[in-house]
């Protein structure tokens, strides 16, 4: 494995490997399960893997929260070799925004705005889809690899490639999350051993949902106030419990067809979003 650090040495070292498919798997670093079962569904598909390490500030909308997240870069790199990466694409923010950098990829309508992009600003998913457009035409992958607990992201993604005929697949692998439920998340780390404990409401909150989809509940207003009550038991701050179209997140009143159930809450400072799709079977 190498690690690399500009564009043009990303593009020279993929050159060497001539032929045969590349799998990307972007990250932001601070690796765990979830980043490695990306990884590894990647190695399957693909002769050569490449992950992307950088801690992106143009999607970060509070300075906090940029200064907070974790850089292990040593960690990460030696998770990324053992889990079978080929190529780790490292720079830094000169390397990614230049001086005179003055272009912006953006995505608009309920996509984009709502939920996340309402929560967050419009700048968060303005940075997500600049920084991935960068890393797809560094790298040209024929497929790119990313989770479903970042649902709004993956939709987002797909609106840009698809509106830009940009050649890449979009690989979403399942939520990845630890034996407790709680959907693994590089800000987990932040959480106390209470905290922890509390944001468990989240994951408890999504199957609540689930079950009364099962039971034959269709009104999304409804099966909101089930994770309600499940979500006031943790003690958390809610940011939206949220019934809406998986690809257009226009919102959905009754569940007839499969509708993404989303959540975001902070607990303590971290801040958390997690997810799952019911349809009319509920499943």
């Amino acid at each position: 494995m190498i690690v690399v650090r500009t564009v043009a040495d990303l593009r020279a070292a993929l050159r060497e490997r001539r032929g045969g498919s590349i799998g990307l798997v972007p990250t932001m670093g601070a690796l765990h399960e979830g980043h490695l079962t990306l990884v590894r569904a990647a190695r399957a598909d693909n002769d050569t893997v490449v992950m992307s390490i950088f801690v992106n500030p143009a999607q970060f909308t509070e300075q906090a929260d940029l200064a907070a997240y974790p850089r292990t870069e040593e960690r990460d790199v030696a998770l990324a070799e053992e889990a079978g990466v080929d190529v780790v694409f490292a720079p830094d923010g000169g390397e990614m925004y230049p001086d005179g950098f003055s272009t912006t990829v953006s995505v608009t309508g309920s996509v984009a705005e709502t939920l996340e992009g309402a929560q967050r600003g419009r700048a968060h998913f303005d940075g997500v889809a600049t920084v991935v457009t960068k890393l797809l035409l560094a790298a040209l992958p024929d497929a790119a690899y990313f989770g479903a607990k970042d649902a709004q992201q993956v939709a987002v993604l797909r609106r840009l490639t698809a509106d830009l005929n940009v050649p890449v697949e979009l690989v979403v692998c399942p939520t990845s999350r630890d034996d407790d439920g709680l959907a693994r998340s590089s800000r987990n780390a932040r959480l106390s051993p209470d905290e922890r404990a509390r944001a468990l409401a989240i994951p408890r909150a999504l199957q609540a949902v689930t079950d009364a989809a099962a039971s034959g509940i269709r009104d999304s207003r409804a099966l909101r106030d089930r994770a309600l009550d499940v979500l006031a038991q943790g003690m958390i701050a809610l940011e939206y419990v949220a019934f809406v179209d998986p690809e257009t997140f226009e919102p959905v009143p009754q569940v007839d067809r499969p509708t993404l159930v989303a959540i975001a809450a902070r607990v303590g400072a971290t801040r958390l979003i997690d997810n799952t799709v019911i349809d009319a079977g509920g499943s």
